[in-house]
């Protein structure tokens, strides 16, 4: 029951759309009041720096939390190498199939349930004790605070103010906010990433494409405040690796706050051309040509991008169990041949675990066009990051299921996506982002900040790869 609670890259002509959405943010509505100092004052008291319940639930499943992993373990190699698994001396509590679904369904998405079904033989979910590690800088924690009683929503809904280098709306109040939480949460202030997308087939055949990230959040960046932030969210900048007729194709993007203010700026360079163009701005429903058309652009990260077609609604909470503390999907001891399966990947490699998520509804408007008419977003409560979407189609027929296999990046702290995957149950095809066990190096947050001016257009030309 529901309780209420106040960068890959391809040849110019086929793959603006992928760059564009490696990092796309932005979601929300109308503007509301701050909450008061007394209710701001949760946030060290009953609830975490981050608005969660710090309290377990009442049969202890999920136990309180205790300040989250923000200790490096012991193996690890440092930054930009592959994580070493805390808790690989785990085992699962049990492991839900098609047989027993009917035990454990009330905790289950309807896009999870569906998965059980849709492949009987082979989808399981394999589930663990449940780890609360989420955490995040001090930093954070103090910004968040502040927040709570200062940011708003900008006016149509496409941006906030009031608010810096923290969740903005820690104790929500409607849908909105609480998606604009999942779209600024927590990320570091600037990655580089190593990673590889596939497509995968009925029958399990897949291509790879890889590329190397990097991102500045000037949200999050501490040399930067609020008052010079210039309506910035980030800085992304990504290049082609594999296979070789991509090598050097080349993104830039900046992405702006409020969009309606200003709307998000991106540029493409190809080598065969050794020229840097203007793109079009992609947003909604555009399919992307790099997963075979099973994502669109505000499917990446779970969910992105302007929210005024969709009504959204803040459902309130449930018990759900969703894929977290995922370090094994990515090992480099395991294979991307061993991991991709037909249908989904690997479940042997997977953990799910009993967490409070928050349950956000958006439901078309009246005239408004997409291909989706419902999605419903299911955010883990410890770091507003998004871990399973369900997408229904015009028939209010559930289509399309997303998963972010979490984990916690525990060298910062923070809790972000190990891999995400972009299931479609009609046609039995998935797309995977964000692999990296077999790249020669993974997620590096140890770089020295760098100025925004290394992501203009000149730099993304005189950068590129020869």
């Amino acid at each position: 029951m529901y309780h209420s609670k106040n960068f890959l890259l391809t040849p110019l002509q086929r793959s603006i759309a992928f760059f564009l959405s490696a990092f796309l943010t932005l979601v929300s509505l109308e503007t509301r009041a701050e909450v008061s100092a007394d209710k701001a004052a949760q946030l060290k008291s009953s609830l975490t720096p981050l608005g969660a319940e710090r309290a377990g639930n009442a049969d202890g499943s999920i136990p309180a939390w205790d300040g989250g992993l923000t200790q490096v373990p012991t193996g690890y190699k440092g930054p930009g190498t592959h994580h070493v698994d805390p808790f690989a001396s785990d085992t699962p509590l049990f492991i839900i199939t098609k047989d027993n679904l009917a035990q454990y369904q009330d905790r289950l998405t309807p896009g999870q349930i569906a998965l059980l079904k849709t492949y009987p033989s082979s989808f399981q979910m394999p589930v663990y004790p449940t780890r609360r590690t989420g955490a995040a800088p001090q930093w954070v924690y103090e910004n968040t605070f502040k927040n709570a009683s200062s940011a708003s929503l900008a006016e149509g809904g496409n941006g906030f103010v009031g608010a810096f280098g923290g969740i903005p709306f820690p104790i929500p109040e409607n849908g909105v906010e609480a998606v604009w939480n999942h779209i600024a949460r927590y990320r570091g202030t600037y990655v580089e990433r190593r990673s590889a997308q596939a497509a995968v087939e009925q029958g399990g055949s897949y291509s790879l494409v890889s590329s190397q990230d990097q991102l500045l959040t000037s949200f999050y960046d501490q040399k930067n405040s609020l008052s010079n932030l210039n309506n910035t969210l980030f800085y992304y900048m990504s290049f082609a690796t594999s296979p070789a007729r991509m090598a050097g194709n080349g993104a830039l993007l900046r992405e702006t706050l409020n969009q309606v203010k200003e709307p998000r700026q991106s540029w493409i360079y190809t080598p065969g051309q050794r020229r840097v163009r203007r793109a079009p701005t992609l947003a909604y429903d555009t399919p992307l040509e790099e997963a075979s058309g099973l994502r669109t652009v505000d499917d990446t990260d779970m969910y992105n991008g302007s929210p005024d077609r969709y009504d959204w609604s803040l459902l309130g909470k449930k018990e759900i169990y969703i894929p977290y503390n995922n370090y094994k999907v990515t090992s480099p001891d395991v294979s991307y041949k061993d991991l991709l399966l037909p249908g989904h990947i690997n479940p042997k490699y997977t953990r799910y675990e009993l967490h409070r998520v928050w349950v956000v509804e958006g439901k078309l408007k009246a005239g408004a066009r997409h291909i989706y008419s419902r999605r419903t977003l299911y955010l883990d409560e410890d770091s507003w990051g998004a871990a399973v979407v369900d997408q229904y189609d015009s028939r209010g027929e559930l289509w399309r299921v997303s998963m972010a296999y979490l984990k916690s990046f525990y060298e910062q702290p923070m809790v972000w996506t190990a891999l995400d995957t972009f299931h479609d149950l009609q046609a039995r095809r998935y797309a995977v982002q964000w692999l990296d066990n077999e790249e020669s190096g993974t997620a590096d947050f140890s770089k020295p900040v760098p100025s925004k001016d290394m992501f203009n257009p000149a730099s993304l030309r005189r950068r590129a790869p020869r």
